[in-house]
């Protein structure tokens, strides 16, 4: 099942007024942006990844490390505070049941995906007990930085508001049938398994419309990372006017 619709409106409503205060290029807003950056000290320039599962949102969160950006993958900071001392896990333990508990105490992702991917109210309680827990550790991982830039990869970046206040925002996307292969061969999923993954997400063309950039993967490695260069090139020349 899709998202619910009142979900992506709001959260392409929210986006759109983020993105055009971002956008607002005027020699003004230029110069508060740096009055803002000196205030702050060395605050980075934060770029908010995203994309629908196996988009290839990774491989572009690699690519713009490699050119010296920071990178706090938000599935990662999920597996933390869902460890057994993690802060999100006695909550979802209690909201889940035993069955996804592990041998060793922790929690067995794949066997909360089965609940979660197939049941949206499943997935939307999962969601409110791990997101607040993931967003604190994200600033405070933003607020340690010492790059120049950081990029905060999150599949639910705009969804849960953590993007907001974010200099710019990055969607990744592909064809359906490059994402059902993409886990297929790398997650190990079943087809059946690997659909309901893919159409649990709202339409990949919502994400898009909130983007300020849109780097599309079903091209080669070099065709993505062209594009890679090409925005990252960009945004250098933005913070050196």
């Amino acid at each position: 099942m899709r998202e619910p619709k009142d979900t992506v409106t709001d959260y392409r409503t929210r986006t759109e007024q983020a993105k055009q205060a971002r956008r607002d290029s005027s020699p003004a807003a230029v110069a508060r942006l740096h009055a803002q950056r000196d205030d702050q000290g060395s605050t980075p320039y934060c770029i908010g990844l995203t994309g629908n599962i196996a988009t290839g949102k990774s491989t572009v969160g690699r690519m713009l490390a490699s050119l010296g950006a920071e990178l706090i993958d938000a599935d990662k900071v999920a597996h933390v505070v869902m460890a057994p001392a993690g802060s999100a896990y006695a909550g979802v333990v209690e909201a889940f049941g035993p069955d996804i508990v592990g041998d060793a105490g922790e929690i067995d992702r794949r066997a909360l995906g089965r609940i979660v991917f197939a049941d949206p109210e499943a997935l939307k309680r999962l969601e409110s007990l791990v997101h607040p827990a993931v967003i604190a550790e994200v600033n405070q991982r933003i607020a340690r930085s010492t790059a120049p830039a950081v990029v905060v990869e999150a599949i639910k970046l705009l969804e849960s508001g953590m993007a907001e206040s974010y200099d710019a925002i990055w969607v990744t996307t592909c064809s359906e049938e490059t994402q059902l292969a993409r886990l297929m061969e790398t997650r190990g999923l079943s087809g059946e398994d690997a659909l309901v993954r893919v159409r649990a997400q709202a339409p990949q063309a919502e994400k898009v419309l909130c983007a300020d950039v849109v780097v599309d993967t079903d091209g080669t490695m070099a065709a993505t990372r062209a594009q890679v260069d090409t925005a990252w090139a960009d945004i250098q020349r933005r913070l050196a006017e």
